[in-house]
């Protein structure tokens, strides 16, 4: 993913710079900069409001600003984190699993690098922009018990432990890339890093009190509804950016993902519908959810009649998962981060090499086995620096708040604010 070139002629000192300025000019695409300059406000827009707004809605009303407080914060360190040592880590140019130090706090960053047809400052944003709503998807999963500094002192190392090295494994030429694994916008890079790391979490965490049956529901399924729409159209940014040009490839990975989740959408309402007999407006968003979850792997892979099928497997899979893990084996993971976005980043991971088919207007690209191969290390991975550094947190700091606390809700008790007056 990552395409760094920088043109360098040597003839004569004289005509070095004018030849090295042409160079630029000639490498560095308007057009696919201006869109993934758009692309990367988007994908921001995902976290800030989105996802903060999609979380929120789903608590109850007194932890409402402790979620949005968490994903803002996310984002501000998230940021920090990228430029000190997190891009050098994923994309530098160390080894197969490691890209190294060398770029700390961005020091060989100058205005004329380029990577591929864009400046590379636009490269790096765009992808600050991953860095920062991957660790945000984690906070879905311990909402309403968890303690604030603990959650900021897990994002920082797990960016750099966890998310930095498989994004190098991945997108930075690592030993992944090498195999020709095939993850387009991060059903690894993302949705399965947070998905099992937040299943970790859960676990080492302990339940919500009253966890399942005493707990309210969401307080304001409409806000909910509204950050699902802001993620839906942040989307657009998120998989058709990452083909990192503005081309026809471009806009087949943004209709396929708009594809994707409409069916997603429809087929968790179908479900509700058949089980429940009410459909629910935040089981509508949930689906949207999984359906752009499933398909963010394959984005640039398949057509649109493989984007049918992907949507509805990831609309299928999801909602059995959630009621596997939440209901049969009572595992708290509060607004179902592993089901949602694990499964579904993994399932179009796996998916991936049948669906791409060309008979499905698809590029015909991907290998099952190594599909699968980079699958069980990334999980493995995910998993394992996860509970390493919660068991340190825990033992040190402790995760979780007071009993009095949880009862009093976070707002109050860990910011206080109140959400309403």
């Amino acid at each position: 993913m990552k395409r760094l070139s920088r043109a360098v002629f040597g003839l004569t000192a004289a005509m070095a710079a004018s030849s090295t300025a042409f160079a630029q000019d000639a490498a560095v695409n308007s057009g696919d900069t201006a869109w993934i300059l758009t692309a990367t406000a988007l994908v921001l827009f995902m976290s800030l409001p989105g996802l903060a707004l999609f979380y929120g809605g789903l608590v109850r009303a007194k932890n409402y600003l402790s979620v949005l407080m968490k994903i803002y914060a996310i984002a501000a360190l998230a940021s920090i984190i990228w430029v000190i040592a997190g891009y050098s880590i994923a994309f530098g140019s160390g080894n197969g699993w490691w890209g190294g130090l060398d770029n700390l706090f961005l020091k060989s960053l100058g205005r004329d690098a380029v990577s591929g047809t864009i400046p590379e400052s636009v490269f790096l944003a765009f992808q600050m922009t991953f860095a920062v709503i991957t660790p945000g998807l984690i906070v879905g999963a311990f909402v309403e018990r968890v303690k604030f500094l603990p959650v900021l002192l897990f994002t920082a190392l797990w960016l750099l432990i966890v998310y930095a090295p498989v994004t190098n494994w991945i997108w930075g030429g690592g030993w992944l890339a090498e195999k020709g694994l095939v993850d387009f916008a991060g059903g690894l890079v993302v949705h399965a890093t947070a998905g099992i790391s937040a299943l970790v979490y859960v676990i080492m965490l302990g339940k919500r009190k009253g966890f399942p049956h005493e707990l309210a529901v969401p307080h304001r399924p409409a806000v909910v509804m509204i950050g699902a729409s802001m993620l839906w159209v942040g989307w657009f940014g998120f998989n058709g950016g990452s083909q990192l040009a503005a081309d026809g490839g471009a806009g087949m990975a943004l209709l396929v993902t708009h594809i994707s989740a409409s069916v997603g959408t429809l087929v968790w309402v179908a479900i509700e519908a058949i089980t429940n007999k009410k459909p629910t407006l935040v089981g509508a968003a949930t689906g949207t959810i999984a359906g752009l979850a499933t398909v963010t792997p394959a984005a640039g892979v398949l057509g649109p009649g493989g984007a049918l099928l992907i949507g509805f497997a990831g609309g299928v899979l999801c909602y059995a998962a959630v009621h596997l893990i939440r209901v049969k084996l009572k595992i708290d993971d509060s607004l179902d981060v592993f089901a949602v976005h694990g499964v579904g980043g993994i399932l179009g991971i796996l998916l991936l090499p049948f669906l791409s088919s060309t008979a499905l207007g698809g590029t015909g690209d991907g290998d099952f086995m190594v599909q699968l191969t980079g699958t069980a290390a990334v999980v493995a991975w995910s998993a394992i620096a996860s509970a390493i550094i919660l068991a340190i947190l825990k033992f040190t700091l402790g995760l979780r708040v007071t009993e009095e606390q949880e009862y009093e809700g976070l707002d109050i008790s860990l910011h206080g604010e109140s959400a309403y007056n």
